[in-house]
């Protein structure tokens, strides 16, 4: 599968600092489902320009069926990703930045402060994480499940996911994860091996 990765940093894309999050979608997402994914990496400043370039190129252009953003989501003046996803959006779904926020609430109070959304355009789900790596793995634990029903409904092939956990304390995520599959063990939620 091909996806869109794409960085929000002014200093990470002026060399100030080594970009963490984009890579670290990267591993999550290689070991969540079992097709390889081929990905298309982006690193750009916080420009709104910039970023709704990127999502229609990712989405219309490449053709990729998910686009993961990872910055640019907080309160400040130059975070600027969840208003410039919406702009580019056929539909919003605002239940992917509703549940990071309420989950990620117990293990970092100031995820209050998150705007992050999600939505599709054309046959593409474009999701906005967190820019720190560790609420990057966080956050597509969390999401798994719907990262691959969505993918059903907007392209009509569900990708299969890896059920066997490694490396995740499962009592420090079991509080969290219990709601994804109520009829089945929460550890499918963790990362599988790979």
């Amino acid at each position: 599968m091909k996806i869109g990765r794409i960085t929000l940093s002014d200093r990470a894309s002026q060399g100030v600092y080594e970009d963490k999050s984009g890579p670290e979608i990267e591993r999550i997402i290689s070991r969540t489902f079992e097709e390889p994914s081929e990905f298309i990496r982006v690193l750009i400043p916080d420009d709104a320009e910039k970023l709704r370039a990127e999502l229609i190129r990712l989405c219309d252009v490449e053709k990729c069926p998910l686009v993961l953003t990872t910055g640019g989501t907080g309160p400040s003046k130059r975070d600027i990703t969840p208003e410039t996803t919406q702009k580019v959006l056929d539909k919003e779904l605002p239940g992917f930045g509703e549940i990071m926020r309420y989950y990620s609430y117990e293990r970092v109070r100031s995820a209050v402060l998150s705007r992050a959304t999600a939505g599709i355009r054309g046959e593409s789900l474009i999701i906005n994480l967190p820019g720190r790596p560790k609420a990057v793995k966080f956050c597509l634990l969390l999401l798994r499940e719907a990262i691959a029903e969505g993918l059903e409904h907007i392209t009509g092939k569900r990708p299969v996911l890896f059920v066997d956990p490694i490396e995740i304390p499962l009592e420090k995520y079991l509080p969290f994860l219990k709601w994804l599959k109520p009829n089945k063990d929460p550890r499918d939620a963790v990362l599988p091996r790979r």
